[in-house]
Order: C-alpha cells, then sequence, then structure tokens
C-alpha cells in the first residue's frame, strides 16, 4: 500500500493542473487514470498511421490564464494556429464570420496533456473503483487494473490524505455516492446530482489521397442540424499528412438517440451520409471510420462554484469544467481552484496561483528544449 499526501482521480485538463500545482507546491500526488492515455476529452487517436482529435479540436483562448498557457504552448512548439475562420452552415459568400485564431497542436491535442503531466506521479489504466474512509484520517483508493498483464484484475490500494476528484459529475456521484450521508452531507451529494451533461458521438473517417478535390474550409459548425453540430478537416493540422481525414461530431439530440447502441458503425455511417448531403457527396464513401461514444461531452448545467468541497474531516473535492465553467478554461481554472482548497486544508504551503503558467515554463521543460 502507497502512501500519498493527495490521489487526484481523472488524467483531464483539471485534474493535470491540480496535480501539477500541488506537486510543485511540495506535496506527494499520485493521478489515477482508467484510461491508456492522457488528457480526458483533450483526446487524440492514433490509426491509420496519422491522428485524430476527436474530442476537443481546437483552443479559442479567451480569459488569461488559457491565453498565457497557448502561449507557452506556442514558444514550445506544441501549438501553432490552425484557422482564424469556423464556418457557419450554410456557407454563404455574404457571411463574414468573426475571425478568431485557433490553436491546435499537429501531434495531437493530448500533447497538451502530455507536457502538463510531466514530472508528475500518473497510473494509466487503473480505474478507481471505491473511496473509503481509513485509519489517521486518510482515505482508501481501491482502483482496478483490467489492462494489467501481470495482474488482470487485482486491485490496487492507495492511501492519501486528501482526495481530489477530477471526473464528470455524474461518475463522480457513482463512486462517491456509496459512502452516504453519514460520511458525505446531503447538500454535496445533491450538487453532484445537479450537474448534467449532454452526449456527443465523434465520426473519423479517411479518404483517398487523390479521388476529389479537398473543401476550400478548415471547420463548419452546425447551428440547427438534428443530427450533426461540427465538422472538421482533421488532416490540415498535422504535417505531410498522406491522406484526408475529417472528425465529424453529432448534435446532442442525435447523440441521445443513439447513446446506448451497442454497434455505432451504422450510427456513423449515417452521420456520414448526412454530411454528404449537405457538404461534399464523396463524405458517405469512406476508406476507413472509427466511431467514439462520449457520454459526457458538454457540461448544460454546472455549478457557478469553481469546486465543489465535501464537509468531511479528511479533505475530499471535485473539479472539472462543470465547476464555474465550461470547456478546457473552466477545467483549468477549476483545478487550480482545487488545488488551492486542498492546500487550505492540509499544510498551507506556497502556491504558483496566477503565476501558474509562468511557473510551469520555468520549470516544466520538454526534453527536445
Amino acid at each position: 500500500m502507497t502512501m500519498f499526501d493527495v490521489a487526484v482521480i481523472g488524467a483531464g485538463m483539471a485534474g493535470l493542473v491540480c496535480a501539477q500545482q500541488l506537486t510543485q507546491a511540495g506535496y506527494s500526488v499520485v493521478v489515477v487514470e482508467k484510461s491508456r492515455g492522457l488528457g480526458g476529452r483533450v483526446a487524440t487517436r492514433r490509426l491509420y498511421d496519422t491522428r485524430a482529435d476527436h474530442g476537443t479540436c481546437y483552443l479559442k483562448p479567451k480569459g488569461e490564464l488559457l491565453r498565457r498557457f497557448v502561449d507557452l504552448l506556442c514558444q514550445r512548439n506544441i501549438l501553432q494556429v490552425w484557422t482564424d475562420t469556423v464556418e457557419d452552415f450554410p456557407i454563404s459568400s455574404s457571411q463574414s464570420p468573426l475571425k478568431s485564431p485557433r490553436y491546435i497542436a499537429p501531434q495531437g491535442m493530448s500533447a497538451i496533456a502530455k507536457y502538463l503531466a510531466l514530472g508528475l506521479s500518473v497510473r494509466l489504466s487503473q480505474r478507481a473503483i471505491a473511496i473509503t474512509p481509513s485509519v489517521n484520517n486518510t482515505w482508501l483508493l481501491t482502483c482496478e487494473t483490467p489492462n494489467s498483464s501481470a495482474s488482470p484484475n487485482q486491485p490496487e490500494n492507495i492511501t492519501a490524505k486528501a482526495v481530489v476528484v477530477a471526473i464528470p459529475a455524474p461518475q463522480a456521484l457513482m463512486l462517491l455516492e456509496p459512502l452516504g450521508e453519514s460520511v458525505l452531507d446531503a447538500a454535496f451529494l445533491n450538487h453532484l446530482r445537479s450537474v448534467e451533461f449532454s452526449p456527443c458521438i465523434s465520426v473519423m473517417a479517411g479518404y483517398p489521397p487523390t479521388s476529389q478535390p479537398l473543401p476550400g474550409w478548415k471547420a463548419i459548425n452546425f447551428v440547427d442540424d438534428p443530427d450533426l453540430a461540427w465538422i472538421g478537416f482533421d488532416s490540415s493540422k498535422r504535417h505531410n499528412a498522406n491522406q484526408p481525414h475529417f472528425v465529424i461530431q453529432s448534435s446532442a439530440n442525435f447523440a441521445q438517440r443513439y447513446l446506448e447502441t451497442e454497434d455505432l458503425q451504422p450510427v456513423g455511417k449515417q452521420m456520414l451520409s448526412r454530411a454528404a448531403q449537405l457538404l461534399l457527396p464523396w463524405f458517405d464513401s469512406p476508406e476507413w471510420m472509427q466511431v467514439h461514444r462520449w457520454r459526457y461531452a458538454f457540461p448544460y448545467n454546472p455549478l457557478q462554484e469553481a469546486f465543489l468541497a465535501a464537509q468531511t474531516t479528511q479533505p475530499l473535492v471535485c473539479c472539472g469544467d462543470w465547476c464555474g465553467g465550461t470547456l478546457v478554461e473552466g477545467a483549468m481554472s477549476s483545478g487550480l481552484a482545487a488545488a488551492e482548497q486542498i492546500n487550505f486544508q492540509l499544510r498551507q504551503l506556497d502556491l504558483p496561483k496566477l503565476q501558474f503558467v509562468e511557473f510551469l515554463s520555468e520549470n516544466i521543460h520538454l526534453s527536445r528544449d
């Protein structure tokens, strides 16, 4: 059994920012992530000798924190400008969309999470299945490791003085609700129950390299379409892409209709047929296709607070883009706020606070730097 100051559940943006902040302050921190990769919905899939961003497709900084972070990642050659225009469908020659730079990672958007994870103790492919109070005012975190060939499905125990749950609220509720109101206050659990998410289905599709003329746009929003929400010319993000490929994201209503469908391939083909009907006829004849289900894609009833803390003796804090905001910027702010709350309840060490990005710049470097 391993003892840490803080255990962070979830290696998305909120969890990684929180873990990095607390680690740099001097706490011993472990990050536990159920998936094989980092980033949560800032996700990239490797397939057919290329990469496709099937979660967060680009960054568009609005607040100061994300703007400074994007500037740092551009300096590190992780991000670059992709386009300053995303069209709205139907595309009109009289349309004058507001120009604002969208930033992408040529190596895939998950490169952002990989940078944030540098120097952290991260355990991938470990699903937290239980949190229970333990002796000496600590938490016992039980994980299962189904992908471990050495000990398949054998749980691993971690003890920590504090726990940060940095996963979507419905998943956090499933993990924490078994503790009951004898451990967690009713208001805390009710706040978790109040958060709702919209689902999304993402289709990644590749096409023969020379068979069709390629579009002049990089991305299109579908504001009122019943089936589609967004399509991006994803291979235009890659250096020396060997064939064109696209990422298509469904509307929330469409995803809700097919959320429990076991085989998503016909659903993906239906989305491609709709894109072919609206845009380019050859969209419904891909050379390859993969489909991904995002059960918790976008919080549409987030909390107003930047974090959610339980009234427990040992610190337990939830954070994510569903706390005080949405998308990447909200997740980062929530992760910082959660770290500050944990620090307040533990040893009250010095945190970088508003200088978080500058602290990263000075202390976290890629090997090629």
